[in-house]
């Protein structure tokens, strides 16, 4: 009898028992849309980060999520997708919104500890 080799991919089970593939073997396998929309730049260090699409949460005084929308405002957080226990990045709130296109296809602001640019692809 010969071994056959098959590769590993990692998974996790949440508290609903349902089965999640780690996001980097999903993309390994091809089974991850790779197409982004959005380019996050922070200032300072470079650091870049990609995504097909982003959110802004609005929290409570106690930090809880209050609700999502689609535009940016200040006091919430961007977050990029995809929107579960993988997703990309998020900011922490925003503080000042420096400058914007009418059309939301670039944003500067600022957040409590960063300052960022955002561009539609």
């Amino acid at each position: 009898m010969s071994k056959i080799d098959q590769p590993k991919v990692l998974v996790s089970v949440d508290e609903n028992g349902e089965i999640h593939m780690d996001a980097n073997h999903a993309e390994l396998l091809g089974l991850v849309d790779n197409e982004f929309n959005w380019r996050l730049v922070r200032e300072g260090d470079g650091l870049n980060k990609k995504s097909k699409a982003i959110m802004w949460l609005e929290w409570n005084e106690d930090g809880s999520f209050k609700e999502k929308h689609d535009d940016i405002g200040v006091g919430r957080s961007l977050i990029m997708s995809p929107f579960n226990h993988f997703f990309t990045w998020q900011t922490t709130v925003v503080t000042e919104i420096i400058a914007a296109e009418t059309d939301s296809s670039y944003i500067k602001f600022k957040t409590k500890n960063s300052t960022y640019e955002l561009f539609k692809l």
